[in-house]
């Protein structure tokens, strides 16, 4: 089947979708992008994701495009025009076109707009949420302001790469002081040996995760002890638990650090728990 993109006010087959070689979101990254999970037909925690988009358009002083309203119809229709009920909806939106200068244009542009969506494998994402994943840790060499969900993601991608390189699903990454940030495309959490969720605290050094957020929600309305905090590498390797977390997966269980095992080398029970609790909003 032709798979259907939406591209500034119009649905097109994806093969023939293009935008404008000076478009800055080509030329700079001079963009911003939203994923947005769907499972059984339904946008999960759509409105989340709608506002974090309009914090980092203001954040980089782009217009917004389109009203969460109205970017709820397109995500709708793109679905529908890719009949689509589990999957992932893509949406990056740029300062738009203007020839080529890195300071901004002197006249306001129209953003471009880009909606694609694909399915997702639920059965595959379910396995590794089953069995648990690898991560190892690397040097966080990103821009200063990561709670900007920015498409400039070359050190996100040469960290996850280095980690597919070594045989793991994805990199923890290392600030100055040796302690934990985020993944690649994830948030991260450990579980203290006392039974204490641990996550980073909300700074510029990490994006604010709609999937952190809910889980955040769902560890609260248990009696769960949480502390949002900085936690070193030595802290992860010796928690009780680990696990990520991003829209597409909700808590995936860390069952190794570096080659430690952690957890005996399985998810661990609150990590299970927390999935329940999240999936089963």
């Amino acid at each position: 089947m032709t798979r259907i993109a939406y591209v500034n006010g119009r649905y097109m087959a994806q093969a023939r979708a293009a935008v404008h070689i000076e478009d800055r979101g080509f030329q700079f990254a001079d963009s911003v992008y939203e994923v947005c999970a769907v499972k059984d037909g339904i946008l999960i925690d759509e409105q989340w994701h709608f506002e974090r988009l309009e914090r980092s358009l203001e954040q980089l002083g782009i217009n917004v495009p389109l009203s969460s309203q109205a970017l709820g119809i397109v995500y709708r229709e793109v679905l529908r025009r890719n009949r689509l009920s589990d999957a992932i909806v893509y949406c990056q939106v740029t300062r738009g076109q203007a020839p080529r200068d890195h300071a901004f244009p002197t006249s306001s542009l129209p953003p471009t707009v880009v909606i694609t969506a694909k399915a997702i494998d639920a059965a595959a994402v379910a396995a590794r949420r089953s069995e648990g994943v690898a991560v190892v840790t690397r040097p966080d060499e990103r821009w200063a302001r990561c709670d900007i969900k920015s498409t400039g993601l070359l050190a996100n991608v040469l960290a996850k790469q280095s980690a597919r390189n070594a045989g793991a699903h994805e990199a923890w990454l290392l600030d100055a002081d040796g302690n934990i940030t985020e993944g690649t495309s994830t948030n991260a959490w450990i579980v203290t040996k006392a039974g204490t969720l641990v996550t980073r605290q909300l700074d510029a050094r990490i994006l604010g995760g709609v999937t952190r957020l809910a889980l955040l929600e769902c560890a609260r309305s248990t009696e769960l002890q949480v502390e949002e905090r900085a936690f070193s590498r030595s802290e992860a390797m010796n928690a009780a638990e680990a696990f990520s977390s991003a829209s597409t997966v909700g808590a995936l269980p860390v069952v190794q650090i570096d080659q430690t095992p952690i957890s005996d080398g399985i998810p661990g029970p609150i990590t299970q728990k927390l999935n329940g609790l999240y999936h089963g909003r």
